[in-house]
C-alpha cells in the first residue's frame, strides 16, 4: 500500500450545517472532473462525452465521497458513470417504459393506480442514476413545479383518491416553502389521508435534512410516508446515516426501494447486507424493482429467472419482515405486479442474452 493513498476529500458534516442548495450547486457535472477526482483512466473519457451527451452527468460531492477511488467497478460508480453501452440500441428498450404519458390526468399528474395518483413535482434530481426510467420524460411540457393548481382540482374532484404521492425528478429539489405550500392545499381536501414523497436526497444529499425540511415533514393531518431508494449498503454509510437518524426522530415511516442492477447488487449477500443496513437505519424495505426497459440501460438488466433465484436466496436468508418484494411496473396493470405472479404477460427479459449467445 502507497505510504500517501490518495483520497476523495471528504465533504462537511450536517454538524456544519453547509446549506443543502450550496451543495447540490457542487455537484459535479463534467465527464472529465469524476474522472480526475476519482483517479480513472482518461481512456474512458471519450465514451463517457457521448453518454454524457445522451443524458447529463450529475454526482453530488457526499456521493462521490463514497465512491472507492481508482475502482472503475465500484458498485457506487457504476450507477452514476456514463457508459459507451448507453448508446447501444435494443427494439425492446424504449423512451417510456411504464407508460407514463398514457396516464397524464392533469398537469404533471399520473392517475394509473386506484385510490392513489403521483405528482411529478420538478425534472430536478441531486443525482443521475444512468439507469434513471424518466431519464427522457419531457418536464418540461408536462411537470407540475410551475403551477400546482391543474393537479390539485383533478385531486379534489375525485372522491376516490386517497393518497398522493410526489414524485420527480425529485420532490425534496423543491423549496421547503413551496413544499409546504403543496402540503396545505392536499390538507385541505378532506378525502386524501396520506402524503408519500419518493426522493433519494436524504442518501445522496444528506445535507437535505436539515432544520428545514424536519420543521414540516410529519406534522399536520396527513400521514407521512417517505420513501428512499438505496441500491447498495454503502450507500446508508456516512454521511447518510446521520441524515437518516434525524428523519427517524420525525416519526415518519421511511421505506426503501431499491433496483435490481447487474454489477451493482446483483448478488445474494450485497442484497441481504441492503436490507439489513435499512433496517439498522430505520427503514423497512418495501420494493426490489427489476429495472425499467428505458433507452440506454441495457447492460444495467438482471435476467429475470437470475432476479427469482436471488430473491428465493434472500427468503432463506432474512426474517419476512426484512424481504422487499420483487416487483415489474407493467403499463396498464393495477399496480407494481409481483414477479412470480405476472406469467405470460412478462416482458421477455432473457432476450438480450440470447441475442448475445446467439451474435458469439
Amino acid at each position: 500500500m502507497p505510504k500517501n493513498p490518495v483520497m476523495i476529500p471528504r465533504p462537511a458534516t450536517l454538524a456544519q450545517r453547509v446549506p443543502w442548495q450550496q451543495a447540490l450547486s457542487h455537484a459535479i457535472s463534467d465527464p472529465r472532473e469524476l474522472l480526475r477526482r476519482l483517479g480513472l483512466d482518461a481512456s474512458l473519457l471519450t465514451e463517457m462525452e457521448h453518454a454524457h451527451g445522451l443524458f447529463r452527468t450529475r454526482v453530488p460531492e457526499s456521493y462521490l465521497a463514497r465512491i472507492r477511488h481508482g475502482d472503475p467497478f465500484d458498485p457506487l460508480l457504476l450507477q452514476v458513470l456514463p457508459q459507451g453501452a448507453e448508446a447501444s440500441g435494443h427494439p425492446s428498450f424504449v423512451a417510456d417504459p411504464v407508460g407514463d404519458g398514457d396516464a397524464m390526468a392533469a398537469q404533471g399528474l399520473l392517475h394509473k393506480y386506484r385510490h392513489r395518483v403521483l405528482l411529478v413535482t420538478t425534472g430536478a434530481c441531486a443525482i443521475h442514476c444512468r439507469y434513471c426510467f424518466r431519464r427522457e420524460f419531457p418536464y418540461g411540457a408536462f411537470s407540475a413545479a410551475r403551477d400546482w393548481k391543474p393537479a390539485v382540482d383533478y385531486i379534489r374532484r375525485h372522491a376516490d383518491i386517497t393518497e398522493v404521492i410526489l414524485s420527480g425528478g425529485d420532490p425534496l429539489t423543491l423549496p421547503d416553502r413551496r413544499l409546504e405550500e403543496l402540503l396545505h392545499g392536499l390538507e385541505a381536501i378532506p378525502h386524501v389521508t396520506r402524503l408519500r414523497i419518493h426522493s433519494r436526497l436524504p442518501i445522496v444529499l444528506p445535507e437535505r435534512v436539515d432544520g428545514g425540511l424536519l420543521s414540516w415533514l410529519g406534522k399536520g393531518r396527513l400521514a407521512h410516508v417517505l420513501v428512499l431508494h438505496a441500491n447498495h449498503p454503502r450507500e446508508l454509510e456516512a454521511p447518510a446515516d446521520a441524515a437518516l437518524a434525524r428523519l427517524r426522530s420525525t416519526g415518519v415511516t421511511l421505506l426503501n426501494q431499491s433496483v435490481l442492477l447487474a454489477g451493482v447488487n446483483d448478488d445474494i449477500e450485497t442484497l441481504c447486507r441492503l436490507q439489513e443496513a435499512c433496517f439498522s437505519a430505520g427503514i423497512l424495505p418495501y420494493y426490489l424493482h427489476l429495472l425499467d426497459r428505458v433507452r440506454g440501460v441495457a447492460h444495467f438488466e438482471v435476467a429475470e429467472a437470475r432476479a427469482r433465484a436471488l430473491h428465493d436466496g434472500m427468503r432463506t436468508r432474512l426474517p419476512g419482515y426484512l424481504l422487499p418484494r420483487l416487483v415489474r411496473e407493467i403499463p396498464g396493470a393495477p399496480g407494481k405486479m409481483p414477479v412470480e405472479s405476472i406469467g405470460a404477460a412478462t416482458p421477455p427479459t432473457d432476450r438480450i442474452e440470447q441475442a448475445t449467445r446467439s451474435d458469439a
